[in-house]
């Protein structure tokens, strides 16, 4: 047999029996303690928030839901934001670094091979290790090799590492996701609202003329000695009160031009944006009869998606903690040439070569890896709490949109009698003043009631279609995740035999790739 399979044939045995080495001091010593550090935090559930599972009537939302509104000019706007908002691009940066992340973590799970090339003029010390003749003398030195290496992943650390870094990219994807749902709510709600200070502005400039008309009137009863000069000035007030109205209106829709602008990326767009009609709009209808709100659709909100998949990085964080109290086993390898004098690297006999094992046992650390496992526990239990914070938060959020479009509901019912009765009057005033049994004066009284109608009218269509828009991102706006997000199975402990090793269980996957549910 050639020396060289010889030497790698025991090299090969003494790896093997290092490792098994390590095996049973790991089994019989359990190396490094660790006992006393788990997470105390547990991830709430449906039934602890009071969801039921299921739902028989559960809102699907559209991937472009806004295209429901049927307003191509709202399409045109979206698509924009959606294509330049810098808040996008930070969530695509921040996607794109992750990912990076996880080829590094990848990387450490498989072989590594680099390249050595030294060249090197040294004077040699009369008085060290060197002997005669190379002592005191000035030499050149060469090395020219491969060196490999490969950790033998015996305990997960790597793959744990990995697991980590890939729950951090779906968590970075998700965000994206979410970045996008709230941009696009945010471009429909400022539209809305550009429409409603629009429709507003109309009806404020009627009431300017209305009173002009009225003040007008008065002028005449007072100099035909009908009126006095209190109703005259009581009249002259309410001209710089109509305008004062008119001018706040158009101060706040130059503030939402502004801020559309800023969401889509172009000033000048916001400012030549035409409000349409706001009866144009179409209304979408979101909850149906849904009387509860089915934990499913929560599955579907990509915030909470994101803080998920952060409990999965969190729980892969505090496995590759604890792997770190094993031993670390490498293969190295190496092979090249080495000389003294350059002349002579590439020459026989100038060739050198070597494999075998590396045992790294942690044994006495001053309390470094049982500080670094309390931290990540503690991380785990911050994800936790953060993920059953935003599913609070998001029920709260559900809840209170469904609450406010259902009493939106009710409020334009009595809204619409309380305006067919003001227009009732403004039509017998009109009717009376055409047959001359009243003065004209009532009928500018009957229509400043039905002016103060047609505002509210305009801000109950407004508050419903915010409210549709917050109801459409608080059930998800139609995010629907890439990658089969974790079950809500609770945080619960598993013992890992050999070393008593402690470490809460993974979440399950739902295998349909669907939405789980909480």
């Amino acid at each position: 047999m050639p020396v060289w399979r010889a030497s790698f044939r025991m090299a090969l045995i003494a790896a093997a029996s290092v490792a098994a080495a390590g095996l049973i001091a790991t089994g019989i010593t359990g190396c490094a303690d660790m006992s006393g550090i788990t997470p105390n935090a547990v991830l709430r559930d449906a039934p602890s928030l009071g969801l039921p599972a299921t739902a028989e009537a559960s809102p699907v939302v559209a991937a472009e839901w806004w295209r429901d509104f049927g307003d191509e000019q709202l399409n045109r706007l979206v698509a924009q934001a959606l294509e330049t908002s810098p808040s996008l691009k930070i969530a695509q940066a921040r996607l794109a670094r992750a990912q990076a992340v996880t080829e590094v973590a990848d990387a450490a799970t498989l072989p590594q091979l680099s390249g050595q090339l030294d060249a090197t003029r040294q004077l040699y010390t009369k008085n060290g290790l060197v002997p005669a003749p190379l002592a005191g003398t000035i030499q050149e030195t060469g090395t020219a090799q491969l060196n490999a290496s490969w950790e033998l992943d015996f305990f997960g650390k790597n793959r744990a590492a990995l697991d980590a870094a890939l729950g951090s990219v779906h968590a970075a994807e998700a965000d994206a996701q979410a970045a996008r749902v709230l941009l696009a709510s945010n471009v429909a709600r400022s539209y809305f609202q550009l429409v409603r200070l629009n429709e507003q502005a109309t009806v404020a400039r009627r009431t300017l003329a209305q009173r002009e008309e009225t003040l007008k009137l008065v002028q005449d009863r007072v100099n035909a000695g009908l009126d006095t000069r209190l109703e005259l000035r009581q009249s002259e007030g309410g001209l710089p009160e109509a305008r004062l109205q008119l001018e706040s209106l158009q101060e706040q829709m130059a503030l939402t031009r502004n801020a559309l602008g800023a969401l889509i990326g172009q000033a000048d767009v916001a400012l030549a944006t035409v409000p349409p009609a706001q009866s144009a709009i179409k209304n979408v209808a979101m909850t149906g009869a849904m009387a509860a709100i089915p934990a499913d659709l929560l599955g579907r909100r990509a915030d909470i998606t994101a803080a998920r998949w952060r409990v999965e990085a969190s729980v892969k964080d505090v496995a590759n903690a604890k792997t770190q109290f094993y031993p670390n086993i490498n293969l190295i390898a190496f092979a090249g040439f080495s000389s003294i004098g350059l002349n002579n690297l590439t020459r026989s006999g100038s060739q050198q070569w070597g494999v075998g094992p590396a045992l790294r046992l942690p044994i006495f650390d001053a309390g470094r890896l049982r500080a670094n496992l309390r931290g990540k526990t503690a991380d785990l239990d911050a994800a936790v709490e953060s993920y059953n914070a935003a599913v609070l938060d998001a029920v709260r959020d559900v809840a209170d949109q469904v609450t406010s479009m259902q009493a939106i509901a009710r409020q334009q019912v009595q809204q619409r009698a309380a305006q067919n009765a003001a227009e009732g009057a403004y039509e017998i005033a009109v009717q009376r003043y055409r047959a001359g049994l009243g003065n004209y004066l009532n009928v500018l009284t009957a229509e400043t009631n039905v002016l103060a109608q047609r505002r509210g009218a305009v801000d109950l269509a407004a508050r419903a279609l915010d409210t549709q828009v917050a109801l459409i991102r608080a059930l998800g706006g139609g995010y629907v995740p890439d990658q089969a997000v974790p079950g809500q199975a609770q945080i619960a402990t598993k013992t890992i035999a050999g070393g008593g090793l402690q470490t809460p269980a993974s979440g399950t996957f739902d295998a349909k790739n669907k939405p789980a549910t909480l």
